[in-house]
């Protein structure tokens, strides 16, 4: 009996050392995780010579593809920050929707923004708007924030270019366009009732966190524009959208065609090279060097400034996500998916449901969204191999779990925090609450979309 439970002690082991490594030892998350991997393996039974194998196969196969997308979609979001793109999409749509209406023109503008940037990157870009606003009209931050925060946090845990969708569609082996259609699908509804309802709810529950004032001093001016004109709504717009786009467009014509492996030539073939994520990506970051670069009469020097601007900081992101990677492979060749396998051998439970729970326990546990999604994988994907279930809905499920509960050993917690000027409890009560909402209601959203396709 041991033997059969021993792989699932040797996961709780493992995330216990991780913790300690990253909360009391301030070690490194990249260093941490790859300690822990280690360690792990030896707790696994893994043979000592097959433990480094496995970690450098677990870096290799997960940085492999994301890699490009993770850095294209980097840069994207940082020409479309330092071009004015985005401002003038979420300045446009808050206009049209009136003061009256600013939360549904928040909502809307962070989840278009949202699909380019990633979440730290929306969040700083958007605070100082959210004050603005805030202020302009004699509201609570969190008023205007709360919508913000809710799109966002949809956009990075469902949809493709964000790291954690990649990688859980790599991993799974998901076509990414199928996640990134049905992610839309799921996304918007879930964003505009969370970010619509959650500010009413938080209120009640809260009431204090309303009054607060951050230090609007402390936000980023690095956010400030770099171009004497702004582009026109419908380019930025185009230039934000536009990997999602193309890669949409493939989608539907494989659904139309058959051709759901993306094999074909002629046109067709033509249609799924573009529509491909690296390819999306590229196409869209060359169109953003473009219209909000040298449209705006910009050097190269310096359009190229903000492509190296936007590497730079997201280079231990990547190392961390590739962590993320060593400790999936490391519970797949120790046996972990295999032991859950058995445990749940004979019962009725959903591998969507088990795929969500896991990303959240990990999410619980880590901190991390990303990190969180990855190693969850390791944990669901014998129990994929044995069921016809749809893969892409088992990749926004994971996606769906990761972000639930996020607390003090996530740093968009503390992000969150410290902006809004919070306490601790009014912190749970608002960011985490509101993570919480998200993921369960995305878990059920996706059971939904699972009865019709």
């Amino acid at each position: 009996m041991m033997g059969e439970i021993w792989p699932i002690i040797g996961v709780v082991i493992g995330v216990i050392i991780l913790l300690v490594l990253i909360m009391l030892f301030k070690l490194n998350t990249f260093i941490s995780l790859i300690i822990t991997s280690m360690i792990t393996g030896i707790i696994l039974g893994m043979p000592i010579d097959k433990i480094v194998e496995t970690v450098e196969k677990g870096m290799g196969d997960t940085l492999g593809h994301i890699a490009i997308i993770f850095g294209l979609g980097a840069i994207l979001g940082k020409l479309l920050s330092d071009g004015g793109g985005a401002t003038k999409i979420a300045d446009t749509l808050i206009d049209v929707f009136g003061k009256k209406h600013v939360t549904w023109a928040m909502i809307i503008a962070s989840f278009i923004i949202g699909i380019s940037l990633f979440l730290e990157v929306a969040f700083v870009l958007l605070i100082p708007l959210v004050f603005t606003l805030a202020k302009r009209m004699n509201i609570s931050n969190l008023k205007v924030g709360l919508p913000m925060t809710a799109s966002i946090a949809v956009t990075h845990g469902f949809l493709p270019p964000h790291p954690g969708p990649v990688a859980i569609s790599q991993a799974v082996n998901a076509n990414i366009g199928h996640v990134l259609m049905y992610g839309i699908i799921i996304g918007i509804p879930l964003a505009i009732i969370v970010g619509g309802t959650f500010p009413y709810l938080a209120y009640k529950l809260t009431p204090t966190a309303f009054s607060r004032e951050s230090d609007a001093t402390d936000i980023d001016e690095s956010n400030n524009l770099k171009v004497k004109s702004v582009p026109s709504f419908g380019i930025s717009l185009l230039t934000a959208l536009l990997p999602v786009i193309l890669m949409i467009i493939a989608t539907i014509v494989q659904l139309i065609t058959g051709h759901e492996n993306g094999k074909a030539s002629g046109v067709e073939g033509f249609i799924y090279f573009i529509g491909s994520s690296t390819t999306a990506m590229l196409i869209a970051v060359l169109f953003a060097i473009y219209t909000m670069g040298i449209r705006r009469k910009l050097k190269m020097s310096n359009i190229m400034d903000s492509v190296t601007n936007a590497i730079t900081p997201i280079a231990m992101l990547l190392l961390i996500i590739g962590g993320g990677g060593t400790f999936k492979q490391i519970l797949i060749d120790g046996g972990v998916g295999d032991a859950i396998s058995n445990l749940f051998n004979g019962t009725n439970m959903s591998p969507i449901v088990l795929a969500w729970l896991a990303a959240a326990l990990l999410r619980i546990a880590l901190g991390s969204t990303t990190v969180s999604a990855i190693s969850s994988v390791g944990i669901v994907l014998p129990l994929l191999q044995s069921s016809d279930v749809n893969l892409s809905l088992v990749v926004l499920a994971i996606g769906a779990g990761s972000i639930f509960c996020s607390h003090v050993n996530d740093a968009g917690f503390w992000m969150f925090k410290e902006y809004f000027g919070l306490t601790m409890k009014e912190t749970f009560l608002t960011w985490t609450l509101l993570e919480s909402i998200l993921s369960v209601l995305g878990l059920g959203f996706v059971l939904i979309l699972g009865i019709f396709i």
